[in-house]
């Protein structure tokens, strides 16, 4: 069965991603289609990329890089739930994934995000990043105001209307995840 990791894409303290994402995950959790797991980059506690070699040539030297290389290299696809900070993503998100290369490649991604203006050029960006890693990205993400989606800018109070859209961002997800499967040798 495909499996696809739902990530929180922040560390900061008070983050609102962590309820985005576990929100996310109750409604993927219900689907039949795919296996999906909550990984939170807090629990990865990786430093500022430190690993003397890039991560093109896949010679880890650190002990926390062997584990998120593992971690991630065993999901299918990925679900990037990330803040908006000063038109981008989050230095944390943006960190883990230079971690790594291969363990991306010829996977599929899609991306809910929260912010002033719904998180849309943070997500702009991570389609650039996407890119590079080889990630294949979904058209359809979902966006989250601070304004009217969270309660004081910090308690998590989305509309109705955003399941269905979440659930229309897993169909295109799930099925591209399926279609790279030939290119990952599976």
């Amino acid at each position: 069965m495909i499996k696809i990791a739902v990530i929180i894409g922040s560390t900061r303290p008070g983050r609102n991603g962590e309820a985005v994402a576990k929100w996310v995950f109750d409604i993927a959790s219900r689907r039949t289609d795919a296996q999906f797991e909550l990984v939170d980059l807090k629990e990865a506690n990786l430093p500022l990329l430190d690993e003397p070699v890039p991560p093109s040539r896949g010679q880890y030297s650190q002990p926390h890089t062997k584990a998120w290389a593992a971690k991630i290299d065993s999901f299918d696809g990925f679900v990037f739930v990330t803040p908006e900070y000063n038109h981008g993503t989050s230095a944390a998100l943006k960190n883990a994934i230079d971690y790594l290369y291969k363990e991306w490649n010829n996977k599929a991604a899609a991306f809910v995000s929260y912010g002033s203006a719904g998180g849309a050029r943070a997500v702009e960006h991570l389609r650039l990043v996407m890119a590079e890693v080889q990630v294949a990205t979904v058209r359809n993400q979902v966006m989250f105001s601070l304004f009217t989606d969270f309660e004081n800018f910090s308690t998590f109070k989305p509309a109705a209307h955003h399941e269905k859209s979440v659930n229309a961002m897993l169909d295109q997800l799930v099925a591209w995840t399926g279609a790279l499967q030939p290119l990952r040798g599976k």
